[in-house]
């Protein structure tokens, strides 16, 4: 494991849980790593290309991390998604950091 990455748990839509390394070196955020392992597939997630425009990727949040505060976008977007839990985020606007190592995840449902 590289020094410069973090260990995630991300459920998927099926309900499998994948363990992954995530870099905090490359200025990824979650909805990019999602994609680069592939546990959505292709076309369902990201679909606005991380500008917070659409909720396909849409998390829940499962453990307790400090994480940075919502934007007013990314609320906005929440605010008329489906399957919004309190623990909503969006993916593309969770950056991988030092600070995300043991976070817990699992993706929404499709909507």
């Amino acid at each position: 494991m590289d020094k410069n990455d973090v260990t995630i748990t991300i459920i998927d839509r099926d309900g499998v849980t994948h363990q992954i390394e995530a870099p905090t070196d490359m200025a990824m955020n979650l909805m990019e790593v999602v994609r680069s392992y592939e546990l959505a597939p292709e076309g369902t997630i990201g679909v606005c290309g991380g500008m917070a425009m659409c909720a396909s990727c849409q998390c829940y949040v499962k453990s307790n991390h400090e994480l940075p505060e919502m934007q007013d976008d990314e609320e906005a977007m929440l605010s008329e998604a489906f399957y919004v839990k309190d623990n909503s985020r969006l993916g593309c606007q969770i950056h991988i950091t030092p600070d995300l190592e043991g976070l817990e995840v699992e993706l929404a449902p499709e909507s």
